[in-house]
């Protein structure tokens, strides 16, 4: 395995130059093997758990969901706050800033950044407990590729890029996750599911992360830094494929049910109409039968 990751490693600093000394031996970030070893299994549960769950009885899950849900809302926060003051502190520039230019306040980032790589080790959970709970119509294509593709992805940037004009998407993100997964926990009790309203507006927040993000990294190509520049236009390649799978989820989501909607009202579905549709026929075929037997 020593050999293994000694070639990996190799291989890395010829393509990408020399990483940053600031992170050298951090947990899990020091050779490339483990998350790979995790994406891996990651995806492996993907396609054998819901075979797995096929003749079982879903789990409820309740409890655990909500203390789950409870500590990434805290997790997100706790990001959110740390990485806005360390850009304050720092004097980031918003156009586009290096990676070395901040003082303390990088290595403030950094520190920062590591528990939102880890974050997305963590969110694996999200879908392990939808194959639990049978919930196999979640599993899409857009969250399997973002959760797999997330982790590999902020290994990289913490080996090379770690702070700097990486930080401004992780901030976004971690916001727009507080409002998700406050959203999840309290979603997972019974009670509280008629007072939550805010769940396609969620989606929205998450789109509008993307084009904010795109935005500020077009910034650092526009007005470059000593930031690489390879990183930014893969930012924005993967902020495109973001884009386009979650407005697909949006449209398939949220507009096709406005438009059954509309269609079971012109049809004149009772469902759609809480019942008061049904009420008004009966009324009138009550009404119908009373002319009858007067005639």
């Amino acid at each position: 395995m020593e050999l293994v990751d000694k070639t990996i490693n190799s291989y890395f600093d010829v393509w990408l130059g020399p990483r940053d000394p600031r992170v050298k031996g951090w947990l899990l970030l020091e050779n490339y093997t483990p998350t790979f070893i995790f994406s891996a299994l990651y995806l492996l549960i993907v396609w054998l758990g819901p075979k797995y769950m096929r003749n079982k009885q879903p789990f409820s899950c309740r409890g655990i969901l909500v203390i789950y849900n409870l500590g990434l809302t805290l997790l997100s926060l706790y990001m959110f706050y740390e990485l806005v003051t360390g850009v304050w502190e720092g004097g980031y520039n918003f156009f586009c800033q290096d990676t070395h230019s901040g003082g303390e306040a990088d290595m403030k980032i950094i520190r920062v950044l590591w528990w939102y790589y880890f974050s997305k080790l963590i969110e694996f959970m999200d879908t392990f407990f939808f194959i639990l709970r049978k919930n196999n119509h979640q599993i899409t294509v857009l969250h399997v590729y973002h959760h797999a593709t997330m982790l590999n992805i902020w290994w990289f940037v913490m080996n090379w890029v770690p702070c700097g004009h990486s930080y401004f998407g992780a901030t976004l993100n971690s916001f727009i996750h507080v409002l998700m997964y406050s959203y999840y926990g309290l979603s997972a009790v019974p009670a509280m599911r008629p007072y939550l309203w805010w769940k396609k507006y969620i989606t929205q927040g998450q789109l509008i992360q993307f084009v904010l993000t795109i935005f500020q990294t077009s910034c650092g190509v526009v007005w470059p830094c000593a930031f690489p520049q390879g990183w930014l236009y893969f930012q924005i390649s993967y902020m495109i494929s973001l884009i386009i799978l979650f407005t697909n989820f949006y449209i398939q989501t949220y507009n096709k049910k406005a438009s059954s909607r509309r269609k079971e009202y012109q049809n004149g579905s009772t469902a759609i109409a809480n019942g008061y549709t049904n009420s008004f026929s009966s009324l009138e075929n009550n009404v119908k039968q009373r002319k009858q037997r007067k005639d």
